[in-house]
């Protein structure tokens, strides 16, 4: 059944759907190649005649877009894009480490109800700006404002949760008998975790490290109101193409944009069999 062939209503529906997704991409990475004159062309100039990579040369040499009469760009991107990096690279490591261990323990070991698993659960279901204003007034009494490793203990606490949880849903997947069998062979209860149980939910890990990864690439709200002068990643960045000369740098903002794209997309491609899973956690019972 879910390999029967579409009709002939579902087909226009589908390209209809498929238009109204890749409609936002295929417009920003038009703009991202535009010249300046084009940005605000009336009419809106969908395919520009003379594309461009000024916008791609002006992220790392701001002075570039100045031969076109454009102005405002104070800060190359650079700082942005490893900042962005360093950053979503070790909040995941973190997150996902110490989810798993978790995952481990609440799995196997647990000999509470569910109320503990809700309460990691609950540090998701705080909205960001209910939280944000806490961390600030922490991170600044600890001189933590304003640097990497703030910013990367504000990610992994607010991935942590879900690491935790999508990583259980694959361990509780995992007979006991499996790392039993290990253990009844000598093996230590870590060993056999690390021997058994790490490299049978080896996909599962991977997906959820490149989910965990793509939540804290794109993370804007900690980033803005953490940063000021020494930190920096590509959605804050994004925001200060917004200038009071210049006005909207859309160009710019748009090449920026592309690149920040690239491994989101990448990381949705490897993950896409298991998009589905941190949303129904519960809805089967075994």
């Amino acid at each position: 059944m879910l390999n029967r062939p579409l009709s002939l209503w579902q087909i226009p529906l589908l390209l209809v759907a498929l238009a109204l997704v890749l409609f936002p991409i295929f417009w920003l990475v038009m703009t991202a190649i535009k010249p300046p004159i084009d940005w605000n062309a009336s009419p809106a100039i969908w395919i520009p005649s003379e594309p461009t990579l000024i916008n791609f040369r002006t992220l790392f040499d701001p002075a570039a877009i100045r031969a076109y009469g454009v102005g405002g760009v104070s800060q190359a991107a650079t700082k942005a894009v490893v900042g962005s990096i360093v950053a979503s690279v070790s909040a995941t490591f973190l997150a996902v480490a110490l989810g798993l261990v978790s995952a481990i323990g609440l799995s196997r070991y647990s000999r509470t109800n569910w109320s503990t698993p809700l309460v990691i659960l609950s540090g998701r279901m705080f909205p960001p700006a209910a939280i944000a204003v806490p961390f600030v007034i922490i991170f600044s009494l600890t001189s933590l404002m304003d640097t990497y490793p703030g910013l990367v203990a504000i990610y992994t606490a607010v991935t942590l949760p879900f690491s935790t949880w999508m990583l259980k849903s694959f361990v509780d997947d995992l007979p006991r008998e499996m790392e039993e069998a290990a253990m009844l062979d000598g093996k230590s209860r870590i060993m056999a975790h690390l021997t058994v149980t790490v490299p049978l939910i080896k996909g599962g890990l991977f997906s959820t490290t490149m989910l965990v990864f793509i939540l804290n690439w794109s993370e804007y709200m900690f980033a803005q109101v953490l940063s000021n002068t020494e930190l920096a990643t590509i959605p804050v960045q994004l925001a200060k193409y917004v200038t009071a000369t210049a006005g909207t740098l859309y160009g710019v903002q748009a090449a920026l944009a592309v690149l920040a794209m690239i491994p989101l997309i990448l990381g949705g491609f490897f993950i896409q069999g298991h998009l589905a899973r941190g949303l129904t956690f519960g809805a089967i019972k075994k």
